[in-house]
């Protein structure tokens, strides 16, 4: 998540059931969000264990998926209410209810007015909360299932949202001169469609256990990223010119701790894949109020000079809509800072669509990473304003910190990797072998989750996909089963005290009778 974090502290592989907070001690953000993580592992893996990879609840089971094809209009889904679980994880379809606003006294009919603009109990494919799809690009358009039936899924995944995305996250009596408080980790559902083609399916009507499998089989190849990244600290080769403020020997010869974040930003193969990074996890935005061309002007240019933006920076112009669309847009370059109208100008105009609306809360993302320098005879020119992926060899940062990416891997927007730099050990932490070599690892996020919903065939024909549980409870017995076997036992000792002949059954007792009867 893109929070001020001294680092993260949850490893699953340890088995921690709980943190304990000693007296007298200083407390960290890293111990309270660890027991928030180890208490979240435990429920979304205690859910999974019981439902399976994806279920809802039989009588509230949520996303039932309706086809409305666009005879005047574009093609759409009905996304119906409810709840639904993805490897654990709650996904809640309801749509909330509008409020009732104060009728106004001088409108005619104001109560029918304010039915009339009530919004549907469903979500459509166009106006879901967390997708952002545009009718305007071809890519987001459904296919034609007149061509081809195709499958609606879930996209789930978590992202940060701080208070630059949700104002109503900030305290105004702290008052704006204060930084905000805690951010928060938003469940981010998107349904979005995939063809027969994409799952080898050549059947142009298969059965949902064909296509169930050729889902799973398909997800599995999606959420698992082959991207691989270590990261060391080096004594750089200009340390003696550094100050008397960091020790002789260290290898981190930062002034400060940090948690540097190493985030993909445009995706694909090594030759085609990017990346940028940042020395406060990417946590450093600057709310827009207003864009004009190239000049953006801001909320606040920073609460001090390390968290403010300067000449020359790297900044990621988006919204809360390119934000969960997780799509690479051109870092842009500070040109020229307005320190009274807090005014920046940028290298160029924003992307068009994006930052445009005020409700999508625009927002700029500082990065920390610059051109160059020169290693090795050339210069690490930027691509889109994000630094090309070098994979097999060590890639200086800065102050001594450098990433290695391990080759053959394939790159995804928005995974990334946190690397804490302590100057008290002038050094990084990271998982070494004990020979101290640095160890590869995949990307701390984006974990991405999916299920099958529907199959579409055509209007008002959407096979569902979904799987459904019941309830566990069932009613209680008249007694206990203490109680219950306790009788049982004295009946059958009564039996026993009785004889053979007491304990013959009645069905016994009433063949010897016919048998004397035919006699």
């Amino acid at each position: 998540m893109h929070a001020d974090l001294s680092r993260l502290t949850f490893h699953p592989e340890r088995h921690y059931s709980a943190v304990v907070a000693q007296q007298g001690r200083v407390q960290l953000d890293a111990d309270a969000n660890e027991q928030t993580a180890i208490q979240l592992h435990q429920a979304r893996s205690l859910a999974a264990d019981l439902i399976g990879r994806y279920g809802g609840p039989r009588d509230a089971a949520g996303f039932r998926i309706e086809y409305v094809g666009g005879k005047h209009d574009i093609d759409t889904l009905y996304i119906h209410g409810g709840r639904y679980y993805v490897d654990g994880i709650l996904l809640d379809a309801g749509r909330p209810a509008p409020g009732t606003p104060v009728p106004d006294e001088d409108a005619e009919n104001a109560e029918d007015a304010t039915d009339a603009a009530a919004p549907p109990s469903y979500w459509t494919y166009w106006d879901q909360p967390d997708a952002f799809r545009d009718p305007e690009k071809p890519g987001d358009r459904l296919p034609s299932p007149a061509q081809s039936p195709f499958v609606v899924y879930l996209n789930v995944w978590e992202r940060s949202v701080n208070a630059a995305e949700d104002p109503a996250l900030r305290e105004v009596a702290l008052g704006a001169a204060m930084p905000d408080t805690a951010a928060r980790v938003k469940v981010v559902w998107q349904v979005l469609p995939l063809s027969l083609a994409a799952l080898a399916i050549e059947d142009a009507d298969p059965s949902k256990e064909v296509v169930r499998a050729a889902f799973d089989k398909w997800a599995q190849s999606q959420g698992a990223a082959t991207a691989r990244l270590a990261a060391r600290s080096e004594r750089p080769d200009h340390a003696d010119e550094d100050p008397c403020l960091v020790r002789p020997d260290a290898r981190y010869r930062g002034p400060e701790n940090q948690l540097y974040r190493v985030e993909v930003h445009a995706g694909g193969e090594a030759k085609d894949a990017t990346f940028k990074w940042s020395r406060e996890n990417g946590s450093v935005v600057f709310p827009v109020d207003e864009l004009d061309g190239a000049w953006v002007q801001l909320a606040s240019l920073g609460h001090d000079d390390k968290l403010d933006l300067d000449v020359g920076d790297l900044v990621e112009f988006t919204d809360t809509a390119y934000a969960s669309r997780l799509e690479a847009l051109p870092l842009l370059r500070v040109e020229e800072l307005d320190l009274p109208g807090r005014r920046v100008r940028l290298s160029a105009e924003p992307e068009p669509g994006v930052g445009r609306l005020p409700h999508l809360h625009p927002f700029l993302r500082r990065w920390d990473h610059r051109e160059g320098p020169k290693r090795k005879g050339r210069t690490a020119a930027l691509k889109g304003g994000a630094v090309p992926v070098t994979e097999g060899e060590w890639l200086p940062l800065e102050d001594g910190v450098e990433v290695y990416f391990a080759k053959g891997g394939t790159y995804r927007t928005g995974d990334h990797w946190l690397v804490p730099a302590r100057t008290a050990t002038g050094s990084v932490e990271w998982p070494a072998d004990a020979a101290r070599r640095p160890l590869l690892q995949g990307p701390a996020g984006i974990a991405r989750h999916f299920a099958p919903l529907a199959l579409v065939k055509g209007e008002e024909s959407a096979v569902d996909l979904r799987l459904a549980f019941g309830p566990l409870a069932i009613s209680i017995p008249a007694a206990d089963e203490a109680t219950l076997a306790a009788e049982e036992q004295a009946h059958r000792e009564e039996l026993a005290a009785e004889g053979p002949s007491h304990g013959r059954s009645q069905t016994t007792a009433e063949a010897e009778s016919a048998v004397e009867g035919d006699e």
